[in-house]
């Protein structure tokens, strides 16, 4: 036996090798609470009740040691896991009802979870956080009269002066949310009070402004489903709701088998909360309308639909909606809790589905997600569920394409893009016989023009003679020509075109592998007058040198995207030394548009090349798009789809350029304090400085705000352009139609005013910015009645 002296190292040694072993202990008891924590509820061989008994009784052991770890968990399972808000309330109360301390600490905990959601702005946090207070009162946490206090604050929000409806809108919505919850027991307990309550929110419904609506509709028609607000909706849900004497069948609610235990507990005085007051800087949900696509008489046999004005279908939706922001990152899962719905014997669940994921796909002004991941979700889903859910999906697609009359034109270029990309994972198999009587029909009417779309955007996902095959031979009209260059200088009368004989030297050189100086100099024995092109040069640039450069490259790189890219790259400098005017950039957009007019794809990826290489600006494809010379393609959505990206890319500009420019003046202004902080502070308490490399200058900063301010005048730029052409010739629509005592209302007139609307939609935060400008410089009360009240709708949808 060793007799040696412990030394103090050994000691310390010992000390350091306890404490990580404890450190690492408390560590293991954390994960599994949290882990019990998160699971409780959820499928296994014993029931909800029996495994809330059993996580009561660990946690009421572990609550002296891990009580911090334990409230953290709670509230941020009320936040996050609002589909189990009732299995969470019911065990808190059975903690409150063992532990009265800690009921009231959670209590506290969770009214500043909800408070801070409010404050920034968090607002489906916040929403859940009101839930699961609401929800206490069921379990004897929380006192219905201080629930209703708060409720009645919120709506207090409601009679708010000078503040946007939409702060108005959310505070109404969230308390309307929450009494499916706890309305019964409020009706039990304090009824004058809710019936109060009720008759305040109906006050407000019918005087608040619905003038967004009809911007946020799917379809134009309320036949055979009314398109109704949110509000609106909802409030009807709980109407009925109340006429059943606020009885559900969706809500589990786990805490009525411990009503005994739950009813001996001290409950809880919510604190005053007053909601924080309207600023500038805060944004607020925008409204929305309920999609409706199914009632029970499309369903076959089995469970029925819930009506559309019963609550069990707003929290079903609800619930399958929570589903897909939850999972919507990963496709297979997402499909698979989709299916593995807790009700689904129930309801016709494939019908639900369906329906919620379209209400997400058209959704107004924009889709929460990629329009491809609802795609890849209902591949999914046909997968897992071969043997109905493909011909619920067909049964919903018939439904879309009989009802495509009246449909909104941004859902019909989703509808366009989701039906072509679900044709092409099932082998392009479709049954199009059944819609040949769209054949009959004008080429402007919907639903040939959604053939014909679909069928170039399958074009872009499989080849020619493929999509020949696929189709019927009475639909050849509808079919798009085989994409090609169509390069003028190699056809029968080129001998004819005064470019001709440069374009052959040109065509020697680029293959002989010449500089962007020797084509330079090819061009320069092109002579600057005599072009009889449509094109007419006023001077400033060479017409015909653009032509024969434009169209020779582009016709040598035609073999594929990535020659093409690569020839507008190697002969960038002579791009840029040709587009020195926007008229020249309209020239060079001309003539890609004579090469490639028969292949779109083709079009939208090399203007989408000139636009990051800077070789053309936003404003000069604006302009080229409302130009006479594309009246016949101004129907085709290829070209409105060049529009947004064209947009997108000056509104991501703008952006990045305000991102760097906040970004310098915070350093700047962070550097300036820790410069007049530093005397003051110990050396024990100074912090890590901003380091000179770091700071920016004062000069930098002056630069980068005159950056953004051009940007900011380049972008208002772009959208007076494309307002101030819609306004023209829709103008000029309805002039003549009106002199010619024709009826205005046209397919080419739904099309137009349709795509006006989009625009203001899909860039709706960016063009919010120049609203007053648009009001004083086109949108004026002049102006006709249905162009103005395109303006007015986008206008209202952030009033």
């Amino acid at each position: 036996m060793s007799r040696r002296r412990v030394q103090d190292g050994d000691v310390d040694y010992d000390h350091r090798r306890n404490k990580r072993r404890r450190v690492s202990e408390n560590q293991e008891i954390e994960d599994r609470l949290e882990s019990l924590i998160l699971r409780v509820g959820e499928r296994s061989t014993s029931s909800v009740e029996s495994n809330l008994e059993g996580l009561v009784s660990v946690l009421e052991a572990d609550l002296g040691t891990f009580r911090l770890k334990i409230l953290r968990i709670l509230s941020d399972c009320a936040v996050l896991m609002p589909e189990k808000c009732t299995v969470y309330t019911t065990l808190v109360g059975l903690l409150n009802a063992k532990n009265y301390k800690f009921g009231g600490e959670f209590v506290d905990h969770m009214v500043k979870t909800f408070k801070e959601s409010l404050k920034f702005c968090r607002w489906d946090a916040a929403r859940y956080s009101l839930r699961f207070l609401a929800d206490l009162v069921n379990c004897h946490v929380i006192s219905a009269t201080s629930l209703l206090q708060l409720l009645d604050t919120m709506i207090d929000v409601s009679n708010e002066d000078t503040v946007p409806q939409v702060r108005r809108d959310w505070f109404v919505f969230a308390v309307l949310s929450t009494l499916p919850w706890v309305g019964r027991d409020l009706y039990e307990k304090k009824e004058s009070a809710l019936e109060s309550l009720l008759l305040r929110i109906e006050v407000y419904l019918n005087k608040r402004s619905k003038k967004h609506h009809n911007a946020l509709r799917v379809w134009s028609s309320d036949a055979p489903h009314p398109q109704e607000e949110y509000l609106d909706c909802l409030w009807a849900q709980i109407r009925k709701l109340r006429q059943d004497n606020w009885a559900e069948k969706h809500i589990p609610r786990p805490y009525l088998v411990f009503d005994s235990i739950l009813c001996e507990a001290l409950q809880h005085n919510l604190p005053q909360i007053v909601p924080p007051s309207h600023h500038d800087s805060f944004e607020y949900p925008m409204p929305w309308v309920v999609y409706r696509m199914f009632d029970y008489t499309d369903c076959p046999d089995g469970p029925n639909l819930p009506g559309a004005h019963s609550i069990e279908r707003f929290l079903i939706e609800e619930h399958l909606h929570h589903i897909i922001e939850k999972h919507h990152q990963e496709r297979k899962d997402c499909a698979a809790q989709l299916l593995n719905f807790p009700f689904k014997h129930k309801i016709p669940l494939e019908y639900c589905i369906v329906e919620v994921i379209f209400a997400e796909l058209f959704h107004m002004p924009t889709p929460r997600f990629l329009d491809i991941c609802y795609g890849s979700i209902l591949i999914e889903l046909c997968k897992l569920q071969p043997g109905t859910l493909p011909q619920v999906l067909a049964q919903a697609t018939e439904i879309l394409f009989m009802r495509i009359d009246s449909m909104n034109t941004s859902c019909f270029d989703r509808f366009v893009n989701w039906f072509s990309y679900h044709l092409s994972n099932f082998k392009f198999t479709w049954s199009w016989d059944e819609w040949d009587s769209c054949l009959l029909l004008d080429a402007e009417h919907p639903r040939p023009k959604f053939i014909q779309e679909v069928l170039q955007k399958c074009l872009r996902l499989s080849y020619h003679q493929r999509i020949v095959d696929m189709m019927p031979t009475t639909y050849a009209r509808l079919i798009p020509v085989d994409p090609h260059a169509n390069y003028k200088y190699a056809s029968d009368e080129a001998a004819n075109l005064p470019g001709t004989t440069v374009a052959h030297q040109l065509v020697v050189a680029v293959r002989q592998k010449c500089t962007p100086e020797e084509v330079v100099n090819i061009l320069k024995d092109i002579p600057s007058s005599g072009y009889s092109g449509e094109e007419m040069s006023d001077g400033s640039f060479n017409a015909l040198k653009i032509d024969v450069f434009v169209q020779t490259l582009l016709n040598l790189g035609s073999k594929s995207f990535s020659h093409s890219f690569a020839a507008i790259s190697k002969f960038h400098v002579v791009f840029r030394a040709l587009a020195e005017t926007e008229e020249a950039q309209i020239c060079i957009l001309h003539n890609i548009f004579e090469l490639w007019s028969s292949h779109q794809q083709m079009m939208v990826v090399l203007i989408d090349k000139l636009l990051k290489l800077q070789i053309v600006d936003c404003s000069a494809v604006a302009t080229w798009i409302f130009s006479k010379e594309m009246t016949g393609e101004f129907t085709k959505m290829y070209l409105w789809e060049i529009l947004h990206l064209t947009i997108k890319k000056m509104n991501k500009h703008v952006i990045k350029l305000t991102t760097e420019l906040n970004d310098a003046k915070y350093k700047l202004s962070k550097a300036d304090s820790s410069s007049s902080e530093s005397d003051e502070d110990t050396p024990h308490k100074r912090k890590k400085p901003i380091t000179h490399a770091d700071k920016p200058s004062e000069e930098v900063v002056e630069r980068m705000e005159e950056k953004l301010e051009a940007a900011n005048v380049n972008q208002k730029r772009l959208f007076l352009i494309v307002f101030q052409r819609f306004i023209m010739i829709l103008s000029e629509h309805l002039l003549r139609s009106d002199t010619d005592g024709r009826d205005p209302d046209t397919d080419w007139y739904r099309w137009t005013i349709g795509r006006l609307q989009q625009v203001f939609l899909m860039h709706h935060e960016q063009v919010q910015k120049y609203s007053s400008t648009l009001e004083t410089l086109l949108f004026t009360s002049d102006l006709d009645s249905h162009i103005l009240e395109v303006f007015q709708q986008f206008v209202a949808l952030r009033a």
